[in-house]
């Protein structure tokens, strides 16, 4: 069995538009999600929006740049992740899929031990 980080992207204006109704059914379906998965699930959580984020480069010379927002800009942002474990990729495609992502999508990778 392996674990796998399911990192969940989304649009934030898409989501600000569609307003708290929206919010409340996606949260709905994502408490479906957890019913439906919960002995593959290792842990999970919702995200603070992009606005909350803040990044930590490297300066080239000992040092750090500390800036507030994300890395890069984009209209998709990780809005949260699931772990998970399954035995294979396929599995972890298959149960990624079910993730509600109706503003963006979802990436899997394989976590390294």
């Amino acid at each position: 069995m392996g674990k796998y980080l399911v990192m969940i992207y989304d649009n934030e204006a898409k989501w600000a538009e569609a307003g708290p109704p929206a919010e409340e059914a996606n949260h709905l379906r994502h408490q479906e999600f957890v019913q439906a998965n919960g002995a593959a699930l290792r842990g999970g959580a919702q995200l603070g929006g992009s606005d909350s984020a803040t990044s930590i480069r490297s300066d080239g010379n000992g040092g750090f740049v500390v800036t507030d927002g994300t890395f890069v800009e984009t209209k998709e942002v990780m809005g949260g992740y699931y772990i998970i474990e399954a035995g294979d990729l396929d599995e972890a495609l298959a149960i990624a899929k079910q993730v509600p992502s109706p503003m963006g999508g979802v990436e899997v990778r394989p976590i390294i031990n």
